[in-house]
């Protein structure tokens, strides 16, 4: 089998556009996600995938609360606002209208939903780290589709 072979249909497995947020106060940061997806009914589950490496990886496997926020079709904003991260102490939410969840996490205003999430388990797969998350709280914020991603190859994003 040739990386050809593999590679365009890999890339093509659809996936959503969420927002991770993580943190409070001053510590708090954002980052785009896009291999998510529900992992139970009872209780509610997602598993969210996230690179090695990050530091907002080793905050989600202390067990730090997140939220994942749902971005709705034509929401480019918010990719280019996260799509190039940003360092440990850089302010994530500057121009971004934001209000926290009940464990003081941000949530995006004007995303499409969210999802309060906390930390139940992980898993290493190759270069990220795959979390499982029980989803406590959850609700719609707009109307409308969510955005989905499919890529090119599945060598990268």
């Amino acid at each position: 089998m040739s990386d050809t072979d593999l590679l365009s249909p890999l890339g093509r497995v659809p996936s959503g556009i969420f927002i991770l947020t993580v943190g409070t106060g001053e510590r708090a940061t954002g980052m785009l996600a896009s291999w998510v997806m529900q992992a139970g009914f009872e209780p509610p589950m997602v598993s969210v995938a996230v690179k090695q490496g990050r530091y907002v990886c080793d905050w989600l496997s202390e067990g730090q609360p997140f939220v994942l926020n749902l971005v709705g079709d034509g929401q480019t904003d918010f990719l280019k606002h996260f799509g190039k991260g940003f360092e440990p102490g850089v302010p994530a939410f500057e121009g971004v209208a934001t209000a926290a969840c009940r464990t003081g996490v941000p949530m995006l205003s004007q995303a499409l939903g969210h999802l309060e999430c906390e930390p139940a388990g992980h898993l290493d797969s190759g270069d990220h780290r795959i979390f499982l998350a029980r989803v406590v709280r959850g609700g719609m914020t707009g109307e409308g589709q969510p955005m989905v991603h499919i890529r090119k190859s599945g060598a990268n994003y």
